[in-house]
């Protein structure tokens, strides 16, 4: 019996070392999976099976679907945005735009107004002071949701709101909210509460699909008001974690146009999970004190481009003076490293911050593996001191601003559904750049001696690390 096991078994890995070869989206990827098939497949090949798939098959882009656009719903939300579009004023905007317009498949809006919401208290209360003036409906929809203190107030601001005839639409994934009780939900689907997990397993084929995250934290109130950034649903994202103590994050509010293209991201997840439309408002309005333009890019590994990567990649080789980026996850890929070094070796101000206590070791480990090659190019990475750094945000040159969910891995670039907004103006950039202007002052530069004087042990761990970066 065991020779039989052991031959079917590297049979096994090595026909499903083929199809990881045929469709695994990068290279290293491919590599590794390969390599690890084919000498260990007693474990590699379910591992496989379980974590190796790269795409996402079965969700509808309501931006393209045919079944919703005959509804009229993406035809009321393209023709209104299309109404507010930017208008470019040079070739190189107009470039500008039709890349991230064909990438998000939404236009670029003008009329905006942003908040910078900074750390736990400020993001909250202001969600939670939104959600209070809803009149009509509530988009709420988090990576984790927990219960616990911070996840009872939402509760029961769901439950008031819901009393009152507003209608609330909940999303969650179901891995990242793993520890959420089922008592929690139905308590909120008795009293009316519309609220799913995102469910990436339904659907034929799909039981074993664990690799995929809905990583999007996204709230929209009547749609007019959106919310989003880094911050989860849960008492560590207020710091209540002795052992993340302070957390560091950041999210962002906007009005005007632009808050219906994050509504567009929310109904094509509330339609993958419930196969239904929720009924909202598509009229456009611009902010009373608007004067951003801003774009939403939703991205996830059901596009037909890797919209994640393509985006920071155009950013981080467009960028002419600085390109500040922030990131709790700092694991690029070749593509993304060699872009920054290519800025830097232009004379383009580009620094990295990431946490010195990160709450994952084979993501610190793998970070480590990158300092020698940012020092040769000029590349300048920081640690953050105090607490756990957790936010999503970049500054490029003096106009433009990054904020949203995706971290800088191959995670976020080609496993997870998230979010990105891009928010252009030298006012609003300037309220970034002030902001991290005092994360890099309680932060230290990071070393190559960081790696290069630690023992053989502790080098060998990091380069295995780095190795298996492209399978996390």
């Amino acid at each position: 019996m065991l020779p039989t096991f052991i031959i079917v078994m590297h049979l096994l890995g090595v026909v499903t070392s083929i199809r990881a070869v045929m469709s695994t989206r990068t290279s290293q990827g491919a590599i590794a999976w390969a390599v690890c098939l084919n000498t260990f497949p007693y474990l590699a090949v379910p591992a496989y099976w379980v974590f190796g798939q790269s795409k996402f098959d079965g969700y509808d882009l309501l931006r393209r679907n045919e079944q919703v656009t005959n509804s009229g719903v993406a035809r009321r939300a393209a023709a209104a945005l299309r109404a507010v579009a930017v208008t470019p004023d040079s070739p190189r905007m107009a470039s500008h735009i039709a890349l991230l317009e064909n990438l998000s498949q939404l236009p670029i809006t003008t009329g905006n107004a942003a908040k910078l919401l900074v750390d736990g208290e400020q993001t909250f209360d202001a969600i939670l002071d939104a959600m209070e003036q809803a009149k009509r409906y509530i988009l709420f929809q988090f990576y984790i949701l927990r219960d616990d203190g911070l996840g009872q107030r939402f509760k029961e601001m769901m439950l008031r709101k819901v009393a009152e005839g507003v209608s609330v639409y909940a999303l969650y994934d179901e891995l990242g909210s793993k520890d959420l009780s089922a008592a929690y939900c139905e308590e909120l689907r008795a009293a009316g509460v519309e609220i799913a997990p995102f469910n990436t397993t339904q659907g034929k084929g799909n039981r074993f699909r664990v690799n995929f995250r809905n990583h999007r934290k996204v709230v929209v109130v009547d749609g007019s008001v959106a919310f989003v950034g880094g911050h989860n649903v849960g008492d560590d994202y207020l710091g209540l974690d002795p052992k993340l103590s302070p957390w560091r994050d950041t999210h962002v509010q906007l009005r005007g146009p632009v808050v219906k293209s994050v509504q567009v991201s929310f109904v094509e997840d509330w339609y993958w999970a419930k196969r239904e439309l929720p009924d909202l408002d598509w009229e456009i309005e611009t902010a009373a004190d608007g004067d951003l333009a801003a774009a939403c890019v939703p991205s996830g590994p059901a596009d037909k481009l890797e919209t994640g990567t393509l985006m920071f990649l155009h950013g981080i080789n467009s960028a002419q003076d600085r390109i500040w980026i922030v990131s709790p996850y700092f694991v690029p890929d070749e593509q993304l490293m060699s872009a920054l070094q290519l800025a830097a070796l232009r004379g383009v101000d580009v620094r990295i911050l990431i946490p010195q206590n990160p709450d994952a070791l084979h993501v610190y480990l793998s970070s480590i593996s990158y300092l020698q090659e940012a020092e040769d190019a000029g590349v300048k990475i920081y640690r953050y001191q105090p607490g756990f750094l957790h936010q999503k945000v970049a500054l490029i040159d003096k106009h433009l601003s990054s904020i949203g969910t995706a971290n800088l891995d191959n995670r976020s670039m080609r496993l997870n559904f998230e979010i990105t907004m891009l928010i252009y103006g030298e006012r609003f950039a300037g309220e970034v750049e002030k902001m991290l202007l005092a994360d890099f002052a309680v932060s230290k530069r990071a070393t190559p001696e960081e790696y290069t004087k630690r023992s053989f042990p502790f080098r060998l761990a990091v380069r295995i690390c780095r190795l298996f970066a492209p399978l996390q």
